[in-house]
């Protein structure tokens, strides 16, 4: 009985994701986003908004509940009088409330997207069994991302103490005056120190959340590396085996092989190495403008052209640089370069020449 092991499980995850990869992971909904920042924003937003608001909302809202008791002095009280009270005082409270939560929302949003762009992903709402898995929970609990966030934690909670304690320190001294205030004044005031209190927490918040959010970024790309061989796989995948592909560019070749073949007969001079390269060149005085190469090919190939070449009596000419220049440097259907025009001119010249067309056809 033979065990057998997959070797990618201990390959070392040292590369970089790739763009495929960070694409799936995106579609999955795995995305580096620090919640810590969209909670500090919401915050600082709306604490900021409170900061000119907060008093206009208060007034009405006293204004409000004034009215609404008020009216029960006058009214009937019974089930049906007081349910339309109650829901009166309640649709008016939410009409105060619903610029703080306006502004909180967007602020959230300017946030996430701000963070991931505009994402929706299926599957990240998807109910995962190991989520309430037992065994998969004790692992998440005591992992290396469980530690971080309870030191994260701690470090908030340390934070945030120490900046509001050092706001209220500042302020001991109109502190000590509250038992001194009028009841409206001490409202007032201690509604003003807990929206400026808000807004230096927030911002300290947020200069944590900054910082979380470095740490996401960080831990997903750690999350997202690859080994060298997810990489090959990656790549199988999307652009197919490496063997398939080298088969069917073979095949290419052959039938591009096949079709370079049937134009060589129309060729007027095949120049050779002799035994290596074979360039046909084929061109007609009055009809081409530029000599063009219609075939060419070294070792097996140009042993190919120069016997189809006989066989349609082509003339077959050795010129080694030549042969050499042309395969190198002209593909097959191009037109022959301008510094080579003296060198195919001499050549063809010969050819027809050979053929005795010469006078018949002018030259090039």
């Amino acid at each position: 009985m033979y065990l057998s092991l997959d070797l990618q499980l201990f390959a070392e995850k040292t590369e970089k994701a790739t763009p495929q990869k960070k694409k799936e992971a995106r579609k999955k909904g795995q995305v580096a986003k620090s919640t810590d920042l969209s909670n500090a924003v919401v915050l600082l937003s709306a604490f900021s908004f409170l900061s000119f608001y907060g008093g206009r909302a208060a007034e009405q809202l006293l204004l409000v509940f004034r009215r609404g008791f008020s009216d029960w002095l006058v009214v009937d009280l019974n089930p049906s009088t007081v349910t339309m009270l109650f829901v009166t005082i309640l649709k008016d409270s939410a009409l105060i409330a619903a610029p703080i939560i306006a502004i909180a929302w967007m602020g959230s949003l300017a946030s996430t997207l701000a963070q991931v762009g505009f994402l929706v992903s299926s599957e990240a709402i998807k109910m995962d069994l190991k989520k309430i898995n037992p065994v998969e929970g004790a692992k998440r609990l005591f992992s290396t991302r469980t530690l971080v966030e309870f030191i994260k934690s701690i470090l908030k909670l340390v934070v945030i103490v120490m900046v509001a304690g050092l706001f209220l320190w500042k302020q001991k001294a109109v502190l000590l005056k509250l038992p001194q205030m009028e009841l409206l004044r001490l409202a007032s005031f201690l509604g003003s120190l807990m929206v400026k209190l808000g807004m230096v927490i927030s911002a300290s918040y947020l200069v944590l959340a900054v910082a979380d959010l470095v740490y996401q970024r960080f831990d997903h790309a750690k999350k997202l590396r690859m080994s060298k061989q997810d990489i090959k796989d990656e790549y199988k995948k999307s652009e197919g085996d490496p063997l398939i592909k080298h088969k069917i560019k073979e095949k290419q070749r052959q039938i591009s092989s096949s079709r370079m073949m049937q134009d060589v007969p129309r060729a007027q001079v095949v120049v050779t190495n002799p035994t290596h390269f074979a360039v046909a060149i084929a061109y007609e005085a009055g009809k081409t403008k530029v000599p063009v190469v219609v075939a060419k090919g070294a070792d097996f190939l140009a042993q190919k052209i120069k016997e189809i070449a006989k066989e349609h009596r082509v003339v077959i000419m050795e010129n080694k640089p030549l042969a050499r220049t042309l395969y190198a440097n002209v593909e097959i259907g191009e037109e022959i370069p301008e510094e080579l025009f003296k060198a195919v001119a001499e050549v063809l010249a010969y050819v027809y020449k050979v053929k005795g067309t010469l006078n018949k056809q002018g030259g090039i």
